[in-house]
């Protein structure tokens, strides 16, 4: 697994558990369809719907991670949610769309930026 994978999967595992203690149950991990690719979907156990991209770096020296999530990607991101809703089925439910911003710098704390309702 390259180097810039692990990276990416370690940002998305301390996504998913900052996630879990902010009382969200995550319903699906790295779920892809044709269209793209779901980072992590949750639900706070009532009718809300939580899609959170999860953007990791190694430094913030080219800017925060969150900002690589650009309004193409923010499009993109919508319509792969509505083939996840359709696929399993979810009616009626209010979505929010965050974005997780982890900056995982060797020798230094990890940083985690969480955006709720970024887009």
């Amino acid at each position: 697994m390259a180097a810039k994978d692990v990276l990416g999967r370690r940002g998305e595992d301390l996504a998913a558990h900052h996630l879990q203690q902010q009382g969200l149950v995550i319903l699906s991990r790295n779920w892809r369809c044709r269209e793209g690719e779901l980072d992590l979907v949750a639900t706070d156990g009532s009718k809300l719907v939580v899609v959170c991209e999860v953007k990791t770096r190694s430094a913030a020296r080219f800017g925060s991670p969150a900002e690589a999530v650009t309004r193409v990607k923010a499009q993109r991101i919508r319509r792969v949610t509505q083939v996840w809703l359709a696929t399993h089925q979810v009616r009626w439910v209010q979505l929010r769309f965050d974005v997780v911003g982890v900056v995982a710098e060797p020798g230094h704390p990890v940083e985690i930026t969480h955006y709720r309702g970024a887009f």
